[in-house]
C-alpha cells in the first residue's frame, strides 16, 4: 500500500491513501465510536444514572403525543406541576407537549432538568417527509 504524505499550498500536512485502506480505517474509527458508547451507557445503567425502558414503555412512548408528555407522565407529574418545576409557563409547555409550538433548548433543557432525562429524550424527532 503506498501512503504519500505531503503538504497543501498553505503548509497544512496531509496524507494520501488508497480509498479502500481509507474506509477500512473509518470504519475502524466507527467500531471504537460505538464501543465507546456502548461501554458509557452500559456505565451509565449500572450506576443508576441512565433507566431502561420495558417494550411497554416503549410503546407508550412511541404512542405519546411527543416525548416530553411519555416522560412527564412517566414521573408522574402534572402539566402544572411540571411547568412550575422547570419554571416554563403551562402554555408553553402544553404548546411544546401537544405538538403545536418548537420551543428553544433553553426550554427542553430547563424541562429535561426538572425531569431528570437528558435533552435528546425530549426533542421530537424530525417528520418524515
Amino acid at each position: 500500500m503506498t501512503i504519500v504524505r505531503t503538504q497543501t499550498p498553505s503548509g497544512e500536512s496531509i496524507v494520501i491513501m488508497p480509498e479502500a485502506e481509507f474506509e477500512r480505517l473509518a470504519a475502524l474509527a466507527e467500531d471504537a465510536s460505538d464501543l465507546q458508547t456502548l461501554v458509557t451507557s452500559q456505565a451509565r445503567l449500572a450506576s443508576g444514572e441512565d433507566e431502561m425502558l420495558s417494550e411497554a414503555d416503549l410503546d407508550a412512548l412511541r404512542r405519546a403525543p411527543s416525548p416530553l408528555a411519555f416522560w412527564r407522565v412517566r414521573r408522574g407529574l402534572s402539566a402544572a406541576e411540571l411547568a412550575a418545576s422547570s419554571g416554563i409557563s403551562y402554555a408553553d409547555l402544553t404548546a411544546t407537549e401537544d405538538g403545536t409550538k418548537m420551543s428553544d433548548m433553553v426550554v427542553f433543557r430547563a424541562l429535561a432538568d426538572a425531569l431528570g432525562v437528558d435533552v435528546e429524550d425530549l426533542v421530537p424527532a424530525a417528520p418524515v417527509i
